[in-house]
């Protein structure tokens, strides 16, 4: 690591401009090749997976998007003359925009069913071509516009349009989110490093990285499934994390300057010491991620690739990248008043965690006087350790209470009725709420394969069995393909597309009611539709949790005892990962599903959480978890094998690394924070849940209860069972400085803490 620093300071206008080449080239080639996202939760092998292969196989013609225009008036009827000619000129001029295959209007024989009871509300349903997700948005423009120059010919009358495609003409193209978590994350920094130069560091290795990562994962998606929102939410984890690792360099940087060191001496210090515990800390965000390979699920392993992806080069710019930056800027990285030709001694060297060499807490015997003076994170510190059962209980009871909400996540869509009020396609889904019932906005889709003439008198039976079915508003007569042997129905649900009643429908369809209906036949029937796909989704997802959650923390276990040599601390590890994921699911259970303030947040209605959303984050969020773990325990490991004093071990630890994780946690909490601004209610899941994470881990876990634990156990956090000592092989995250203390022999530690440990090995 040092000697890769090294020849980055040494040629340093070679690594720039490599490094604006490949943002420059890989943004080229993104511009030109476009993008071919897809949001396809469609499981094969499910239900509603053969329901939808079924269907595209036998109608054709139904493969594209479905949209729906509704109008509503408040005075008089739709029926009206001058409205239902104006209604019908609209209609036949948007059946003669491009890339629409068909119109089915309200005021035909086709349309039967398509005007509410009072008159008010009627509706026509537009098929497109193609999916949604192929579809131009200009082509969905062009719809929306011809829709609502009805409204212009009829004051008083308002039109609204719902669907896939007119949802593309909602989605935000502004990067307002985004500027204002780097804004912030400036801020934070200058304020940290009181150097403008400094500041900026982060911010630049961080955009670079980050800005080539997000064009790569456009042009990933022409060679694989990549989720819609898979580019937000690897430049939502890559800034967060791009930043937070460069100010750990840089951080470690400005300390090596202080102690005297030249500025590639430094660069190259830092990179191998730092450098290397954030070369690691990378590797389990991508271990994490790359755990949603497992699941075997084809949405999923295009988000898991999208933010390793991100997160690789990250790391790859923190180590390569900012040591030229930094051999650019010279000394300038200090503040000003520190930029002087001779290290930093004396009283000045303690005033930050990046000063110089040596114990930034007191010494057994110092006097009370001397205490009084240290720093805010060194009197912390000792609070901690003369109270640790107390502050303990606390921290493990606030994290208990806000895990409570999570015993009542409820996976499922969140549709266009959890759109923002104004919106044109949560007007539509109230509209037709209002006035035909919840469940026209999720019909299901019944599919059925017929082989004989037995099969055919069960399908004619089966729309009247059907609607004697609880919790069935209405059905469809059957519809057959031109060789008679594929039907469908379309079976609209008395309940709202989200609702737990509308799921229990489709369990008793596909359990008694069809079984029931095909007996002594060869007729099957699969059942399809929204509310069915996502219930098959969410089966899938719930049904490997358990495997996918074990093979995180296992590996995050195993680095973790590779790292620290210890079986304590990777088990702690576990716990307050799991805490801090069951914490920040409660919040989001509590925002997005029960709906505390997530208006006001102009995030829409409440409603399920998105079925992948607990696998994603768990993945994110332990990978995040284990940064602020291994920059916290490496300090204190290396003072244990240095003293082989653990209550030292932990008072220096915290006291050293608090201030830089608390820092890094307040840049990242504001970067997932700023990405509520999106409009976006999935990336708004994910930025509140992430955020939610990170300051409980920062504030709660990492500087309370982790180091009120350890004070508890003692010389017993570093203990490991001889077999295996002889066994794993050593390695190093974070090895001693050049310029460190001196490697010596470790002594005992007081009160008998290492007969039950052990004594801790050399320095090597």
């Amino acid at each position: 690591m040092a000697a890769l620093a090294r020849w980055c300071v040494t040629h340093r206008l070679l690594v720039v401009l490599l490094w604006l080449l490949a943002l420059g080239g890989v943004s080229g080639a993104a511009a030109v090749a476009g993008t071919a996202y897809s949001d396809d939760y469609e499981v094969p092998g499910t239900e509603s997976g053969r329901a939808t292969a079924l269907l595209a196989t036998a109608f054709p013609g139904l493969a594209g998007d479905s949209d729906t225009i509704v109008w509503h008036t408040e005075r008089g009827s739709v029926r009206d003359a001058g409205i239902a000619d104006g209604a019908g000129r609209m209609l036949a001029r948007v059946a003669g925009l491009p890339g629409v295959s068909s119109v089915t209007g309200p005021y035909g024989a086709d349309g039967a069913g398509q005007i509410s009871a009072d008159g008010r509300t009627a509706y026509a349903r537009v098929a497109f071509d193609r999916p949604a997700d192929e579809l131009p948005v200009s082509r969905a423009r062009a719809l929306v516009e011809t829709a609502t120059s009805l409204e212009a010919a009829h004051p008083g009358l308002a039109v609204d349009l719902g669907g896939g495609a007119v949802a593309r003409t909602e989605a935000t193209t502004d990067h307002t989110a985004e500027i204002v978590g780097v804004a912030v994350a400036a801020v934070v920094l200058f304020v940290v490093f009181g150097s403008l130069a400094a500041g900026l560091l982060p911010l630049a290795t961080a955009l670079v990285s980050v800005g080539t990562a997000y064009a790569g994962i456009a042009l990933l998606g022409h060679v694989m499934t990549v989720a819609e929102f898979a580019p937000v939410l690897g430049l939502l984890i890559g800034l967060g994390v791009g930043i937070d690792y460069a100010l750990f360099i840089v951080v470690r940087h400005r300390k090596g300057l202080l102690r005297g060191l030249t500025v590639p001496e430094a660069a190259a210090n830092a990179v191998a010491t730092t450098g290397r515990a954030v070369v690691f800390a990378g590797a389990t965000v991508c271990v994490a991620l790359l755990g949603l390979l497992i699941l075997r699920l084809g949405f999923l392993n295009g988000v898991a690739i999208a933010a390793s992806l991100t997160v690789v080069l990250t790391v790859a710019a923190a180590v390569t990248l900012l040591p030229a930056l930094l051999s650019y800027i010279g000394e300038r990285v200090l503040r000003r008043r520190d930029r002087r030709g001779t290290p930093v001694r004396g009283p000045r060297a303690a005033e930050a965690p990046w000063a110089a060499e040596g114990p930034s807490v007191p010494a057994e015997g110092t006097s009370g006087t001397a205490r009084g003076r240290a720093g805010p994170a060194v009197r912390w510190s000792h609070f901690v350790e003369r109270h640790p059962r107390l502050l303990g209980a606390l921290a493990a009871a606030v994290m208990v209470v806000l895990a409570l909400p999570t015993a009542a996540l409820h996976l499922g869509t969140s549709d266009q009725g959890n759109n923002p009020p104004a919106s044109t396609t949560r007007q539509a889904y109230d509209r037709l709420a209002q006035g035909f019932g919840p469940g026209v906005n999720g019909p299901l889709t019944l599919v059925a394969h017929l082989e004989g003439a037995a099969d055919r008198l069960a399908m004619d039976r089966l729309p009247g069995l059907l609607r004697t079915t609880e919790g069935v508003a209405s059905v469809s007569p059957a519809v057959f393909n031109g060789s008679a042997d594929t039907a469908l129905l379309t079976v609209v649900p008395a309940t709202s597309p989200q609702s737990r009643q509308t799921s229990e429908l489709v369990d008793r369809l596909r359990t008694r009611v069809l079984p029931e209906a095909s007996a002594g036949t060869s007729l099957t029937v699969y059942v399809g539709g929204v509310t069915a796909s996502y219930d098959d989704f969410a089966g899938i997802i719930v049904g490997k949790l358990p495997l996918f959650v074990g093979v995180v923390i296992a590996l995050g276990c195993l680095l973790l005892l590779l790292a620290f040599r210890s079986v304590g601390i990777p088990l702690k590890a576990a716990l307050m990962n799991v805490a801090a994921v069951a914490s920040s699911f409660g919040v989001v259970v509590a925002i997005f599903q029960w709906g505390w303030g997530s208006e006001l947040m102009g995030l829409g209605s409440p409603g399920p959480i998105e079925p992948f959303l607990p696998v994603i984050m768990v993945s994110v969020l332990f990978g995040l978890s284990m940064d602020y773990q291994v920059f916290l325990v490496s300090r204190m490991y290396e003072e244990w094998l240095a003293t082989g004093d653990n209550a030292r071990a932990v008072r220096v630890g915290l006291s050293e690394t608090g201030r830089v994780i608390n820092s890094a946690a307040v840049i990242m909490i504001s970067v997932f924070l700023a990405f509520v601004l999106s409009g976006d209610r999935v990336i708004a899941m994910f930025g509140v849940g992430l955020a939610t994470a990170v300051a409980l881990d920062a504030f709660l876990l990492r500087t309370l209860l982790v180091p009120a634990l350890m004070h508890l156990l003692g010389g017993a956090n570093w203990w490991l069972p001889g077999f295996l000592e002889r066994r794993l092989p050593r390695i190093s995250i974070e090895p001693p400085e050049r310029h460190g203390r001196a490697k010596m022999p470790v002594p005992k530690g007081r009160g008998g803490e290492n007969e039950s440990a052990g004594t801790p090995p050399l320095v090597r």
